[in-house]
């Protein structure tokens, strides 16, 4: 016969099933995992980090220099530690993370003897920004896409070589601003080959001006002169046709571009 507890009368089954049920909210509490660095001195967890860099775990680094971070707050070692996380977030392809943890360290440690350092690091996550995953699979040249990125590294490389003339990463920043500014040279010149290609020969010409007047001395110069001389000539505009033609075989005599060019006006009878 089954017993039918009354409204304010639990049966023993009800009470069983409100103690399970509390026992099981209770080892939910009790399941967080538990942080297994808690007792550990900062050194100690510096070292733990380390010591999983050089086993290849960073995804364990990060989160052990994160805590470090919090626990060495306003100390040289914290400093170190969020610019190791920067790194190895540079590393595992979380640039923007990496970035902001970069600019994080810039804003609250101006003075930091490892400022050299966070301008480097900085500079070097937006170099290699314009040669990811997409770029390398469609084949595509660093010259040929979007160089906000470049002109951000170049900032960064800029202000690294101008405050910290000494710093032991400022020769390899000068390498990098050169490739940079030859880039960004080779960028407008495509943009103007674009335009040159597809008739518009206003725009052509303005982009190879362009890259001319912002980078003189990059090996880009000799056909973005090309391409003025040619998009002048189309255009009918004589004289600058010449003029960027001179220019061109003055300083180019040797030029492979020169056998593109139309031939100077003859010159007037006075």
């Amino acid at each position: 016969m089954i017993r039918i507890s009354r409204p304010g009368h639990p049966s023993r089954l009800w009470r069983i099933a409100a103690v399970a049920l509390t026992a099981s909210v209770l080892v939910a509490c009790g399941s967080t995992p538990a942080d297994d660095t808690a007792g550990m001195s900062t050194e100690k967890l510096y070292a733990e980090a380390r010591d999983e860099v050089e086993a290849g775990s960073f995804e364990r680094a990060i989160k052990l220099y994160e805590r470090l971070e919090g626990r060495a707050s306003g100390t040289l070692l914290g400093q170190q530690a969020q610019l190791e996380r920067a790194y190895l977030l540079y590393r595992t392809g979380e640039k923007a993370q990496a970035l902001s943890v970069v600019e994080r360290f810039m804003k609250l440690h101006p003075t930091s003897p490892a400022f050299d350092y966070a301008l480097y690091l900085q500079g070097v996550i937006n170099f290699n920004d314009n040669l990811g995953l997409f770029g390398r699979l469609a084949k595509q040249d660093l010259s040929e896409r979007d160089q906000q990125a470049s002109r951000d590294s170049y900032q960064s490389f800029k202000q690294l070589v101008e405050q910290f003339p000494q710093s032991k990463y400022a020769d390899d920043a000068v390498v990098r601003m050169r490739y940079i500014v030859n880039s960004l040279a080779a960028y407008e010149v495509h943009v103007a080959r674009y335009y040159f290609r597809r008739s518009a020969y206003i725009a052509a010409a303005n982009r190879a001006q362009q890259a001319i007047q912002e980078f003189q001395t990059s090996p880009s110069t000799e056909e973005a002169l090309s391409l003025m001389a040619q998009s002048y000539d189309r255009l009918g505009l004589v004289e600058l046709r010449d003029d960027a033609a001179r220019v061109l075989r003055q300083n180019f005599p040797n030029s492979t571009y020169l056998a593109q060019l139309p031939a100077p006006a003859p010159a007037k009878v006075q």
